[in-house]
């Protein structure tokens, strides 16, 4: 790799089309490390746009390997749990030969790291959405103790909302839980995951966090990007 911005590493960053919280993941990210963006066509947050999000995606990733990217990240939680991180990390790989993840497979990976089975789940969802989720937490041996939605029609609107309605939201669910999941990569969140686990005493699991976080360890980068909870913090 060249050395340059992404000269630890260049991420390739599949993002929906009408969110406005792709700069989240890069804030966050250690230096060194650039996510390159494209976007998927996305408008609505129903599970239809949810499936539909991955019908042209190898033409999107192939974008991204002109970029030369090391990892390709397809960032939509919903998506994920709708279509399956393996189906479209599969069509990625083909597409491009570039090794590929989802933001769902990031979250489960990052409960399996920190221990947790028990989860407080915070969404941007309608109730359909949340309840795909839930099923597909449940199916990966996790239960949803206490759930609060913020419910959202498009992605536009998630993003507009400001990171202090996820710290009320959060810090207002029954504590029975081992973890609150911020379900959701088209949220502002990254100013607030530290002063949620301060508040609630328990790690939080958000989504662009989690991502980042799996990006790193795919490719070995042994980089810190503390201020944003303990699973980056570590």
């Amino acid at each position: 790799m060249s050395i340059g911005f992404g000269h630890l590493a260049r991420i390739g960053h599949l993002y929906p089309s009408g969110g406005l919280c792709d700069f989240e993941i890069q804030a966050m990210a250690p230096e060194g490390v650039q996510f390159v963006t494209t976007r998927l066509p996305f408008r609505d947050t129903s599970i239809a746009s949810d499936r539909t999000l991955i019908d042209d995606i190898e033409a999107h990733a192939q974008l991204l390997a002109d970029a030369k990217v090391d990892l390709i990240a397809t960032n939509c939680t919903a998506a994920g749990v709708v279509n399956g991180p393996d189906a479209i990390n599969v069509r990625v790989k083909a597409a491009t030969n570039i090794a590929a993840v989802t933001t769902i497979e990031a979250v489960l990976a990052a409960c399996e790291a920190l221990g947790v089975k028990k989860l407080g789940l915070v969404t941007a969802y309608g109730e359909h959405v949340v309840a795909a989720e839930r099923t597909f937490l449940a199916q990966h041996g996790l239960k949803v103790e206490a759930e609060a939605s913020r419910a959202c029609r498009t992605p536009f609107e998630q993003g507009t909302l400001p990171p202090e309605v996820w710290f009320d939201i959060a810090t207002r669910l029954p504590r029975e839980f081992d973890a609150v999941l911020i379900s959701c990569a088209g949220i502002r969140v990254s100013g607030v995951i530290a002063a949620i686990e301060k508040e609630v005493g328990r790690p939080v699991i958000a989504s662009n966090a989690a991502l980042l976080w799996h990006c790193l360890r795919k490719l070995e980068l042994r980089v810190r990007s503390p201020g944003y909870g303990v699973l980056l913090d570590g």
